[in-house]
């Protein structure tokens, strides 16, 4: 019987789980390997603080995540398909692993988080076509 995401460790270990998929899919992995080159020790603990804000209104996360995605898209453009891969791996990681109300909101708020960047970056590809 799997458990819901309850706390940090819980979130810990999806993001962990959601970046061994990652690193091993050669069709998305060099956006973390090459692009961004991501320290995963550094990088793990911020996710888990993101997470818990998102999920359960704690954490203290303060970075731009909008900022983040399109310098990274400046440097390597993030495609539809990267995109539904990640949620693909996301999904996974979650229902492999957890079921439950948070499970379920959870994806719901990876989604909306996936619309919501390649809509700026869709947004931000016009404005400089017009240029």
């Amino acid at each position: 019987q799997m458990k819901d995401i309850e706390n940090n460790d819980d979130l810990y270990l999806l993001v962990d789980a959601f970046y061994k998929k990652l690193l091993t899919d050669t069709s998305i992995a060099y956006i973390f390997t090459e692009v961004v080159k991501i320290k995963l020790q550094e990088h793990l603990p911020i996710l888990v603080i993101f997470w818990s804000q998102s999920l359960f209104n704690k954490g203290g996360y303060f970075k731009n995540l909008t900022n983040i995605h399109l310098d990274i898209n400046a440097k390597e453009y993030l495609s539809p398909e990267l995109f539904k891969i990640w949620l693909n791996h996301f999904n996974a990681s979650v229902d492999e692993n957890f079921t439950g109300l948070n499970a379920e909101k959870i994806k719901t708020q990876a989604l909306s988080i996936a619309n919501v960047m390649q809509i700026k970056i869709q947004n931000e590809r016009n404005a400089n076509e017009k240029l």
